[in-house]
Formats: structure tokens, C-alpha cells, sequence
């Protein structure tokens, strides 16, 4: 093996070697909070017309009966296709949580939304064996976590840009980690897990604004543990899949930036450092700061509808490239669309699930609106870089004003401003709401609050059973 071709086999030794006593106080208070966040949006997203479809499609398949499918009640499929459900309702509402990055070489969507891809792998395995432990089901999701977050970091730009979508290929890995954990997978095993979810990681930008994005996620997630049971069977794949000849990072990125691959596995947790957001909004990372902008605007200003002549959004081409949509005809496309993320806002004075439909986003208000929102490229703000996510609104009133709003950098639910347990609570029984009653939701917090002393995690999937079915 030559010096560079060393990322998978130091993947593969973290993943057999670490205990929980090497995860750090601050990885598991996080760590938990992601969970409460997560398992919010499963509840969420099982109401999405795109998850049902998947739901009913997983239970005409059918199977073993590994795990539970979200929104189909007690009905039990196989632990992949269970996944597969599971993953694309956490991501349906785009809410979920952010990677975070220090190097100002990256772009915001080249960073991976972590906890998804780990966290459902945890939670159909702990179904399908039957004897995980709470303390083994969070060492799980933690190693998948960050194998997930130090492969997303070490990619070069150049992935995102090609129109890789980072969620759906990187966390394919950080589900294969989690499962592969699980199963207890090592040796030449494990690397065939990694090899078998590097040729099974996938997913297009083209799709953003459409079902399939979220689908990324979900597939990310079957694939993933769908690589780790095929190892466990004596499945084969390249050992060296992730840096060696034809590789992951070589096909998919062009390479790695190699001096980052000092950082290793494990010898800081990306999860405390350098962190990770949990979004305040149910749209893209790149959108949160604008969005917060706008409110302080219509707020702080009492700026009414009505007294609005036009909106001017400033940004570089890491917000604007991406966030693509001129004018959001329906809610999947408004998750990426600025004129409807700030129209939200100065409508409603606030953008949460209930504001993402197809009947708001189309309606006469919110179409006028968009169609007096002009997004321009600034260049002396695309020239700062893309260490932050840099930001201008300008409002013109019909009474003649020109109210100018620049964006915090600190933005919210970042590490530098997170979102504190109280609200993180609300956003989790927000999304809740009408999937379980008060006292599930009640159950749930508490057992994560104390995941470490749950006998069988598997439990935490009994607690999201939907009541309505």
C-alpha cells in the first residue's frame, strides 16, 4: 500500500476499534441532540406524499420483517428497504442537520447532512438483530457519523460542483460504518462493506426541488446498509475502495485533499469539531442566514405586505448556483427558491413545514411576491469567499423607502449560535405533532435523554409507530 492509499484501511481500523469510552463528553450531549432532531423529522416526513408512496411500495414488496416503515403503522419490511423509507422521510423537508466546515475552500453543499444516513442504519439494525443496547446503538451512529463527516470533508470541491449530491454519495458510508458496527464486521468484512457501498454511492443535483432528492438520502441509507449485510454474507468488493486506483475520491472528486488526511478517524470528532448545525428552517443550510436577515427586516421595520413595492437578494455564486429556483411553483422547489424563502417571510413572518405546501406556495400572494424578487450576483460578495455565507437584502416600500438588511454570518443554529435545547424541543414536537400524542412524544425525549442506560434501543422504533393508522 503506498503512503497515500491509507484512508480505507484507517477508516476500517476506527470502525472496529472504537469504544464509546473514546467518544468525547460533548460528542454524546450532541450526538443526542441530533437524535431528538432526526427523529422529528422522521415524524414529519412521513406525512409527504413522496414518503407514503415509498411506504406503500416497500409493503406491496415486502420481505422479512426487519423493521418498521414509517407511516405504515406496525407493518415490518426488510432492514434495507425499511432504510430506504426511513432516510427519505428525515430528509423530505430538507431539515435536517449540517455538517460544518472550517476550510474556506469549500462550498456549503459539499458538506454532508450527517446524522440522517448513521442514524437510520442504527435504528432498522437495532430492529432487525433484536439485542443492541442503547450505548452500542449510539457508539453505532457516532461512527457513522463522523466516517461520513471526515470523507465529506477530505473531498474536494470539485465533487459538488460536478453535480454530486454529497448527502447521497458520502452517506452512503456513514450508514455501511453504522451497520458494519453493528453486525461487527472487521477485517477484509468491513472493507468489502466499503467497497460494496463506494460503487452503490449516488446521487444527482439535477434532482434538487423534486421527490428524488430526498430519495438520495433515503437510498444512501438502504444502499449503505444494504453493502454491510452483503459483506457480512462473504460479498466481495476492492479493499482499498476509497483511495485506491479508480477509488471513490479518484472518480467521484478528482482526489482528496490529502494533506487534510492527518486529521484521521476519531482523533477529533467532527461532531464537536468543527461541529454541526440544526436548522432552524425546513430549506437548504445556504438559505438560513437570508432568511433571518428578512425577518429582522419586516420586523424590526413592522414591514406589512402590502407595503412592499420589490425585494433584491445579493449574493455569490455558493448561494446562488444552487438555490436555483426563480420562482418556486410548489414546496420541493421552494426549498430551493430565494424569492420564495423571503416571500415566506414577509408573508407569514416565518417559513416552518406548515408554510412548505403546494397550495401556499402557489397561491396568489406568494406568486405576485416572488415575481417582484430579483436575486443578483455580487461580485465584491462572491470575491470574500465561501468560508461564510454572505448575504444582502434590499427592500423598496411603496412609500419610497430602501430598507438594506445584511446578513448575520454567525448564523443561526451554527455552533457559533446554536439552537438552544428548548427550541430544538419545540422544532422536535412541531414536527411530531399529529404522527404521535403528547405522551409519545414525551417518551421519546426521555429515552434519548438516557439512551445509554436503554436496554434495547429497537424501542425507540416502537415509540414511532404512528397513532393515526
Amino acid at each position: 500500500m503506498s503512503e497515500k492509499n491509507h484512508v480505507t484501511a484507517d477508516a476500517i481500523r476506527f470502525i472496529e476499534t472504537v469504544g464509546i469510552s473514546d467518544l468525547p463528553a460533548e460528542a454524546l450531549r450532541i450526538g443526542k441532540r441530533c437524535m431528538v432532531d432526526t427523529l422529528g423529522l422522521y415524524l414529519a416526513g412521513g406525512f409527504e406524499h413522496s414518503v407514503q408512496m415509498l411506504a406503500l411500495d416497500a409493503v406491496e414488496t415486502g420481505g422479512r420483517e426487519d423493521a418498521y416503515v414509517i407511516a405504515a403503522g406496525k407493518k415490518r419490511v426488510p432492514a434495507a428497504l425499511a432504510a430506504r423509507v426511513l432516510a427519505t422521510a428525515g430528509h423530505a423537508h430538507d431539515w435536517d442537520d449540517t455538517q460544518v466546515s472550517h476550510d474556506p475552500a469549500h462550498v456549503y453543499g459539499l458538506l454532508t447532512h450527517p446524522s440522517v444516513p448513521p442514524l437510520t442504519a442504527a435504528l432498522v439494525m437495532s430492529q432487525k438483530l433484536g439485542n443492541v443496547s442503547g450505548t452500542d446503538f449510539m457508539l453505532a451512529f457516532q461512527t457513522g457519523f463522523e466516517v461520513e463527516c471526515k470523507i465529506s470533508e477530505w473531498m474536494k470541491p470539485v465533487h459538488y460542483r460536478r453535480g454530486h449530491h454529497s448527502s447521497g454519495t458520502v452517506g452512503t458510508f456513514g450508514a455501511a460504518a453504522t451497520a458494519a458496527k453493528l453486525l461487527g464486521l472487521k477485517g477484509d468484512t468491513l472493507a468489502h462493506a466499503l467497497g460494496i457501498a463506494a460503487s452503490l454511492a449516488a446521487g444527482i443535483r439535477c434532482n434538487f426541488g423534486t421527490m428524488t432528492k430526498p430519495l438520495h438520502v433515503g437510498r444512501a441509507a438502504e444502499n449503505g446498509v444494504t453493502a454491510a449485510l452483503l459483506a457480512a454474507r462473504g460479498f466481495t468488493a476492492d479493499p482499498t475502495a476509497l483511495d485506491g486506483p479508480w477509488g471513490f475520491f479518484s472518480v467521484m472528486g478528482e482526489g482528496a485533499t490529502e494533506e487534510k488526511f492527518a486529521q484521521g478517524f476519531g482523533r477529533s470528532y467532527t461532531i464537536v469539531d468543527p461541529g454541526v448545525s440544526i436548522k432552524p428552517y425546513p430549506s437548504g443550510i445556504l438559505t438560513h442566514q437570508s432568511m433571518d436577515a428578512m425577518l429582522t427586516l419586516v420586523t424590526e421595520h413592522d414591514v406589512k405586505p402590502e407595503q412592499i413595492e420589490r425585494i433584491r437578494f445579493y449574493a455569490g455564486k455558493n448561494i446562488i448556483e444552487p438555490i436555483r429556483y426563480p420562482v418556486a411553483v410548489n414546496h420541493l422547489q421552494a426549498k430551493f427558491s430565494m424569492p420564495a424563502l423571503l416571500c415566506m417571510i414577509a408573508l407569514c413572518r416565518r417559513a416552518s413545514h406548515h408554510e412548505f405546501s403546494d397550495a401556499f406556495v402557489a397561491s396568489a400572494a406568494m406568486q405576485d411576491m416572488q415575481r417582484r424578487t430579483e436575486v443578483r450576483l455580487d461580485a465584491e460578495i462572491d470575491a470574500r469567499g465561501y468560508d461564510l455565507i454572505r448575504s444582502r437584502i434590499e427592500i423598496d416600500t411603496k412609500d419610497g423607502r430602501t430598507l438594506v438588511q445584511w446578513a448575520d454570518e454567525r448564523y443561526r443554529g451554527g455552533p457559533l449560535n446554536p439552537i438552544s435545547d428548548t427550541d430544538l424541543e419545540g422544532k422536535f414536537r412541531m414536527c411530531a405533532e399529529g404522527a404521535i400524542d403528547d405522551a409519545a412524544q414525551a417518551r421519546l425525549l426521555d429515552a434519548v435523554s438516557r439512551i445509554e442506560h436503554i436496554e434495547n434501543a429497537a424501542t425507540l422504533a416502537d415509540m414511532m409507530v404512528y397513532q393515526a393508522i
